[in-house]
């Protein structure tokens, strides 16, 4: 028997880098979804028939200085230096990758999308990585498809399938109750706790479902 390291039976191949999205990325998303949806997922029984595909909340997002201060773009108002740049300057964008959810009638996933941020890595299809955001770190899984509309994204997996909603205005409602928890900050990291009391303190994707629970 050879001694050594056990490799998986498949390995996906290693995707070519991906190109920075400089526009928001909800409109190709959602026609890709869509083809998916009509040639491939309609009768199958798992689906929700109630809901439709619907990209929601998509923003600029990105780690900045230390690994936890983040930046929103879209969220910037006239206090902050980053909303003082862009008066005096109208062409200025402010860098980050993409995130956002998707609703489907077989998911509701978080997603990133290359934007030419730092929250980015190139991944092959299936591997996992974890990305940090003010609720703490959450893990994606990469795939790739070099001919689709959108040919690299990474997603978080929230309900799947999604029979819990009776409407697409609850599976929205339910998308951007995460997003708001994804992007507060966990009640741990606002007061400072000793090391004992930060012990007990939930992981924080525990925390960050039940923030969406109870929404």
């Amino acid at each position: 028997m050879t001694n050594g390291i056990r490799k998986a039976a498949f390995q996906a191949p290693w995707p070519s880098p991906a190109e920075p999205m400089l526009d928001n990325p909800a409109t190709r998303l959602e026609a890709m979804y869509r083809r998916i949806w009509t040639t491939s997922i309609r009768d199958l029984p798992f689906v929700n028939l109630a809901l439709s595909v619907e990209a929601v909340g998509f923003r600029r997002w990105q780690l900045a200085g230390t690994g936890e201060q983040l930046i929103d773009s879209t969220l910037a108002n006239d206090s902050t230096p980053a909303a003082a740049d862009v008066a005096l300057d109208s062409s200025f964008e402010m860098p980050g990758d993409w995130v956002g959810a998707l609703i489907t009638p077989w998911f509701v996933n978080l997603f990133v999308l290359p934007g030419g941020g730092d929250l980015w890595s190139d991944l092959r299809s299936g591997e996992r990585c974890h990305i940090v955001f003010p609720i703490g770190p959450l893990e994606f899984i990469a795939d790739d498809d070099p001919t689709a509309e959108v040919p690299a994204y990474q997603y978080c997996p929230l309900f799947a399938p999604p029979g819990q909603f009776a409407s697409q205005a609850a599976a929205r409602a339910a998308a951007m109750a995460a997003l708001d928890a994804m992007f507060g900050m966990p009640a741990s990291s606002k007061s400072n706790t000793t090391n004992a009391a930060a012990k007990q303190v939930p992981p924080p994707r525990r925390v960050f479902f039940r923030r969406v629970a109870r929404r």
